[in-house]
C-alpha cells in the first residue's frame, strides 16, 4: 500500500499520535490477520484496529471513495472462510471494541461490542441471574459481532433458538460513513421494516456492526444430562422426536456416530461404548425439581427407543463428566488425519436418517472418510472429512465429496449451512440452493447497501456479475 494512502488511513483514526499505531501494513501483522478458522489464507494490505464506531465510519468513508475492499474481522474462528481477506483489502479488526455497555436488569437486556467475547458476555449477565443462551462450540473465543454477522447457532438451539432470536438492536456503519442504528430496547417493535435482521447473518457484506443491543431470559436453574448407546443410528434419530413428543423441550440434543465416538475414546478413554452405530447426549435445563423428573422421562423414552445403554447424571457433577465427552470431539477427530473439512447442513429433522444414510454412500463412492456428529434436535449435522492437503487427488475427492453433501441437503429439504454461513466456501452452491427470484432481490439489497462493493466482497452471494431475473 503507496505511503499517502496509508497516511490517510491513519488520519482518518486519528492522525500521527497514539491512534497511529492502530493502523498496521508490517508483514507480521499481515501474515496474523490473513486467514479465519479455515485453511483459506490471503494477505490484506493493511490492518487497522478501530475503538470507536466513529473511526470506523471515517474508514468506510474513504474506503468506499478510493473503492479499497474492508474485510470485517472478529476472533476469526468462522469455518467459512468469511473472514479471509481479499486481494488489495483493508482488514478491519473489530476484536479492540471489545467493552459490555451496559446490562440491565430492569430491561433484561445487554448493550455491548462486536469485540466482546460470547463467553465473557454470558458470564457477567450470570452474575446478574439473566441468562444469555447462543452457545456456538467456539464461545469461548467468538466474538458477539462475528454471532450476528453468521446468526451463529450451537447446542441450545433446539430450546431457545439462534443469535437472531436475541438481538434487539444494532449500531451499523454504512458503506460511505454513515450510521444507521436499527430496532430498539423493546422487545415488540414493529415500526418500519425489520432491518435488525437483515444484517443478523450478512457476513459483514451489508455493514460493520459496532454495538449490539441483545434480550436476556432469567438463568435456568439447574440442569441435567443423559448419555445413551443406540445400536441403530435411526432409532436414535427417532429418540428425539418421542422425546419432543413427550412434552420435553431438551436443552441440548447432540449426536455422534461410531466413527466420532470411537475418536473420543481413543482421545479421552471415557469409557464409552464403541460398538453402537451412535451416541445420543440429552440435556434438560430448568427448575431443580422438574429436570430431576424431566431427566427420568427422558431415560425412560430412550430405552423404550432402542437404546442399549442409558447413564442418567443424578448431579450436575455427573453432568459436567458426561459434557466432556460432547467437548472432545473437535480434538479427538483431529487427530485422525492431517487435515480435516467439517461442513454444515441442515435438514427436516425427519429426514437425518436419510441425510446419513447419503452420507455413507458418498464416503464409499469417493473413498473420503467421513464421521458425523452434530446438533440432531435442529437437523445440524457436521459431517466431518478426513483428508490431507498434500495429497492433491485425495483433496480432489474430498471436494467433490463436499459439493454431493451440500446438493444431498437441499434435495432432502435442507439447506447448505446451519449455523457456519456460506462464507467462500459455500459461493458456488448458492445459485442451485435458492429460488433465483429470491436471490436476485438478496443481490437487489447488496447494491442498495454496497454499490461500490466494497464490504467483504466475494461472499455470502454469486459473482455480481451473474446474470438473474429482473426486480
Amino acid at each position: 500500500m503507496d505511503s499517502s494512502l496509508l497516511a490517510e488511513l491513519k488520519q482518518a483514526v486519528g492522525g500521527d499520535g497514539p491512534a497511529s499505531r492502530l493502523v498496521s501494513a508490517a508483514p507480521e501483522d499481515l501474515a496474523a490477520y490473513a486467514y479465519d478458522g479455515t485453511w483459506a489464507q490471503v494477505r490484506p494490505d493493511v490492518v487497522i484496529h478501530p475503538q470507536t464506531t466513529e473511526q470506523v465510519a471515517a474508514l468506510l468513508r474513504l474506503a468506499d471513495e478510493r473503492r479499497i475492499p474492508v474485510v470485517p474481522r472478529g476472533a476469526a474462528t468462522g469455518l467459512a472462510g468469511a473472514a479471509v481477506p481479499v486481494q488489495g483489502s483493508i482488514c478491519l479488526n473489530m476484536a479492540r471494541m471489545n467493552r459490555i455497555l451496559e446490562i440491565s436488569t430492569a430491561d433484561t437486556l445487554a448493550v455491548a461490542q462486536p469485540g466482546v467475547v460470547t463467553y465473557d458476555l454470558q458470564q457477567e449477565v450470570e452474575k446478574c441471574g439473566l441468562f444469555y443462551p447462543p452457545d456456538p462450540a467456539s464461545v469461548y473465543q467468538c466474538t458477539l459481532g462475528g454471532n450476528v454477522a453468521t446468526n451463529a447457532g450451537g447446542p441450545r438451539c433446539l430450546k431457545y433458538g439462534v443469535t437472531a432470536d436475541y438481538v434487539l438492536g444494532l449500531t451499523v456503519v454504512l458503506p460511505g460513513g454513515h450510521v444507521m442504528r436499527t430496532g430498539s430496547r423493546t422487545i415488540k417493535d414493529v415500526s418500519g421494516y425489520n432491518l435488525t435482521q437483515l444484517f443478523v447473518g450478512s457476513e459483514g457484506t451489508l455493514g460493520v456492526v459496532t454495538e449490539v443491543t441483545v434480550r436476556l431470559i432469567p438463568k435456568p436453574a439447574a440442569q441435567l444430562t443423559a448419555l445413551a448407546a443406540f445400536p441403530r443410528l435411526a432409532d436414535a434419530c427417532a429418540a428425539v422426536g418421542n422425546i419432543l413428543q413427550a412434552g420435553v423441550v431438551p436443552l441440548v440434543t447432540e449426536i455422534m456416530d461410531q466413527g466420532t465416538t470411537k475418536a473420543v475414546e481413543d482421545f479421552k478413554h471415557l469409557g464409552l461404548p464403541t460398538d453402537v452405530e451412535a451416541l445420543l447426549l440429552i440435556a434438560v435445563d430448568g427448575d431443580a425439581d422438574l429436570i430431576q423428573k424431566e431427566i427420568v422421562i427422558v431415560a425412560d423414552i430412550l430405552k423404550k427407543s432402542g437404546a442399549r445403554e442409558v447413564r442418567p447424571a443424578r448431579t450436575e457433577e455427573e453432568s459436567e463428566a458426561l459434557w466432556e465427552a460432547r467437548r472432545s470431539v473437535s480434538p479427538g477427530i483431529a487427530r485422525l488425519a492431517r487435515n480435516k473439512l467439517s461442513e454444515d447442513i441442515a435438514v427436516p429433522r425427519s429426514q437425518i436418517p436419510a441425510m446419513v444414510a447419503r452420507l455413507q454412500d458418498i464416503s464409499r463412492a469417493n473413498d473420503v472418510r467421513i464421521v458425523v456428529y452434530g446438533h440432531i434436535g435442529d437437523g445440524n449435522l457436521h459431517p466431518t472429512m478426513l483428508c490431507d492437503r498434500r495429497d492433491g487427488k485425495l483433496m480432489k475427492r474430498v471436494e467433490k465429496a463436499a459439493a454431493e453433501i451440500l446438493e444431498a441437503a437441499v434435495a432432502l429439504g435442507g439447506t447448505l449451512t446451519g449455523e457456519h454461513g456460506i462464507g467462500i466456501f459455500k459461493r458456488d452452491h448458492v445459485i442451485g440452493s435458492l429460488d433465483p427470484v429470491k436471490l436476485a432481490y438478496m443481490m437487489a439489497i447488496k447494491k442498495l447497501f454496497d454499490p461500490n462493493n466494497i464490504l467483504n466482497p466475494g461472499k455470502k452471494l454469486p459473482n455480481e456479475d451473474l446474470v438473474l431475473p429482473a426486480v
